[in-house]
């Protein structure tokens, strides 16, 4: 009862900011559904329509926080085509026939989230799905520029739009066209503002949106013309916004007559495929902004935008999907909860039903500025240029999706995607049976280590949007305030929308107090100095050239050694001799160490070795971080465990435990071996065993001058090093207060 009064009082506190917040957020709704429904060939008020529904419909039962939902831009080509597809010459039947797809793609999207199948967004590639997103922008840009410059015949697909373009510019010269200068001039202007408003640093002039700025302005511009100047509007009524005299009597009537045709199956198919997508991405995203870092059930949420674009489609509206843009302006407005989504309904109704001689004077041309400018900036050139910088491959995959969904459909475009994605790593790979024979095999292993609270993930074989599902289940159920390393030591292919996936919890982990780090990348190849570029242990083609390119690991490492005033060199080196002297590596065969830290006086070394058991027990690589410290003058050799642990080994060669007397807890807990007993009883000081009594595990050898720690028999993560570095400099203190001269004096016989 306390937790639900509490619950209640919070929500409460917050309804002020999330009731300015749908404010905001509806005066940059009204604008683009009107637009986006325009651009859809459907009436204008279905894009309010389906807005209104799905804030309603989603903030009741759907499960995110902070998400808008409405009619969303990946839809425009879909709509579009669906509507001009279905028509057989008639728009308006088009129209009527699309609304009974998008009610039969809500039914689906239904069944999506009660299949929990919110899961398929992880089956398609990062540059795949961007190069969807450009073409999207490419179709809206290529459409929506005509009627901006007020030619609003010009039909076709996306490449004749394209190339028509300077016909459009260059009729508005011809005497033939001046009766549509001054709408094109509208469109230019609200274009021009789009653009130029980011750059206004007035903090009153943007307490409202760009968008609502050109609605404000090109409604003022009608009632001067109709108030104050003898001239009579200069724009047609074609060229307005249409809105029924009784928008909330008038709803449309779906037909499902078609229902059974391959064309309506194929265009339902299409809008959920999309609708879906869209969602599921913004979804994904719109988590990252959120200030309190929840995480939507995006299952239930599929759910919700089934049933609202159920409901819009039967009342007329286009169907409901999650938009990242809309939501990204709802965080920065201090929403915090499903709220905002429903007053940012709420306020849409109120325009609708208050403003609707005023929203009927607003140009088409200005809207279709609000679209071009929204096409431009998903297709704008920097995108090509930052797939580019992640590798030539990237850029490949993007490429081919681009074209493919320009020149056929979306469907098409991105199973073309997907595709080149997997020819791509084909061929970097060199075999199709890695992927082959491991496709279907469990890949990833997680374990929780008791010493040290901390979640270890170990992935193997391979890595890619094809089975990331599997390491996204794992890493999902590590709390994020805990510390968790994946390691691919033990992978030999890394995919871009892998690693980009692990960016992101690297980030909330942080947020929440927690640490994720990635190891063992640093033996992989990659074809560019991009931090998330593929990576690959098998020699990349030769036509792609291979990057020395340091892991985000490697770069903190030279973080900490300059923070310890050390030198790092992150390449291998076959010199091991220094270790041969050790118990440890008595049986083990070093094959090198690697990114190396080493104190400028040299006493201190951490690196990476990589050593197997030896052929008799095991050729199993392993590798893992050590320590070594020299004392500079003589110590008792000697080994330090927890008990149990490495008892046999050492039984094996000759050592017994040792007991320190004074301190039997710290005998039960430990295992200490030697050759020299009462010398290494004599070395073991109060001051000494106290230190090992209270701090972490690790295990310690002593070779008569330096020594040896180490943790886990695995690479450790950059905190774990942090961590070992200051246990041995502390450690390496306290040794050198020991005078082990004296006792060799008073015991002349444990000299060793």
């Amino acid at each position: 009862m306390e937790d639900f009064k509490n619950n209640v009082s919070g929500f409460v506190s917050k309804l002020p900011k999330n009731i300015f917040s749908g404010f905001v957020v509806s005066l940059i709704a009204l604008p683009l559904g009107l637009g986006l429904a325009l651009a859809s060939e459907a009436p204008p008020i279905s894009g309010i329509i389906a807005a209104v529904v799905g804030g309603i419909v989603v903030s009741v039962i759907g499960g995110s926080n902070v998400t808008i939902t409405g009619p969303g831009n990946g839809l425009v080509v879909v709509l579009l085509g669906a509507i001009t597809t279905l028509a057989d010459g008639d728009l308006f039947q088009g129209y009527l026939f699309t609304l009974a797809a998008i009610i039969c793609s809500g039914g689906l999207m239904i069944l999506i989230g009660l299949l929990r199948l919110g899961i398929l967004s992880d089956f398609f590639p990062s540059s795949a799905i961007q190069g969807m997103l450009a073409a999207i922008g490419i179709s809206i840009f290529a459409k929506q520029f005509h009627v901006m410059m007020a030619n609003t015949g010009q039909k076709g697909d996306t490449m004749s739009l394209l190339v028509t373009i300077p016909n459009s510019i260059t009729n508005l010269f011809s005497t033939e066209y001046e009766h549509l200068v001054v709408a094109a001039v509208v469109g230019i202007l609200s274009f021009l503002i789009m653009i130029f408003y980011g750059k206004i640093r007035n903090k009153y002039l943007q307490l409202i949106p760009a968008p609502m700025w050109i609605v404000l302005l090109v409604i003022g511009l009608s009632y001067y013309y109709e108030f104050f100047s003898a001239a009579t509007y200069p724009i047609t009524d074609k060229l307005l916004v249409q809105i029924p005299d009784k928008v909330f009597s008038n709803f449309p009537s779906p037909d499902f007559s078609s229902v059974w045709k391959p064309k309506f199956i194929g265009v339902v198919m299409a809008i959920t495929l999309i609708s879906s997508i869209e969602s599921l991405l913004s979804i994904k995203a719109v988590d990252k902004l959120d200030p309190e870092k929840r995480r939507s059930n995006a299952n239930k949420d599929l759910t919700a935008l089934g049933i609202a674009s159920i409901i819009s489609g039967f009342l007329g509206g286009l169907n409901v999907v999650t938009v990242i843009a809309r939501s990204s302006v709802n965080v920065n407005n201090g929403g915090s909860n499903r709220s905002a989504n429903f007053f940012h309904a709420t306020f849409l109704i109120l325009f609708i039903v208050l403003f609707q001689d005023q929203l009927s004077r607003i140009p088409l041309t200005a809207l279709a500025a609000i679209l071009v400018f929204t096409g431009y900036k998903l297709a704008a050139p920097r995108n090509l240029r930052d797939v580019a910088k992640i590798g030539k491959e990237q850029l490949l995959i993007f490429s081919a999706t681009v074209i493919a969904t320009i020149t056929t459909n979306l469907i098409s475009g991105i199973l073309i995607g997907i595709l080149t994605t997997l020819f791509i790593h084909f061929i970097l790979n060199k075999s199709i049976r890695l992927f082959a024979r491991n496709l279907f095999k469990p890949n990833v292993l997680m374990f929780k280590e008791e010493l040290n609270d901390t979640y270890f993930v170990s992935v193997k074989n391979f890595s890619s949007f094809l089975n990331y599902y599997r390491l996204k289940r794992t890493l999902d159920s590590i709390p994020e305030n805990k510390d968790a390393v994946i390691d691919f030591s033990l992978c030999d292919f890394v995919d871009y929308t892998v690693q980009e996936s692990l960016f992101g919890y690297q980030e909330a982990f942080t947020r929440k107090g927690g640490s994720f780090e990635i190891t063992g990348l640093d033996k992989h190849a990659t074809s560019s100095q991009h931090p998330l570029a593929v990576r690959s242990l098998i020699s990349f083609s030769r036509k792609i050239k291979i990057v020395a390119n340091l892991t985000k690991r490697q770069e903190d490492l030279k973080k900490v050694s300059r923070d310890f005033g050390s030198n790092y060199d992150p390449r291998k080196d076959g010199n091991t001799i220094h270790l041969n002297d050790f118990v440890f590596f008595k049986t083990k065969k070093i094959k090198y160490h690697f990114n190396k830290i080493t104190s400028t006086d040299r006493s201190f070394k951490i690196s990476d070795v990589e050593f197997s058991e030896g052929e008799f027990i095991a050729r199993k690589v392993i590798r893992t971080t050590i320590l070594t410290i020299n004392v500079h003058k003589e110590i008792p050799k000697f080994t330090l465990d927890r008990e149990g642990l490495l008892e046999f080994v050492y039984k094996i060669a000759g050592f017994k435990d040792i007991s320190i007397q004074g301190h039997p807890d710290f005998s039960k807990r430990f295992y200490l071996l030697g050759e020299h007993t009462e010398n290494i009883q004599s070395f073991f000081t109060n001051e000494l065993v106290l230190f090992f009594e209270s701090n972490p595990y690790y295990h310690i050898e002593s070779n008569g001058r330096t020594l040896l720690l180490m943790g886990k028999e695995r690479i450790a993560s950059v905190k774990e090093i942090k961590a070992l570095l200051d246990y041995g400099i502390r450690l390496e203190k306290i040794i050198s207060t020991i005078n082990y001269d004296e006792i060799l004096l008073k015991s002349p016989q444990i000299k060793s």
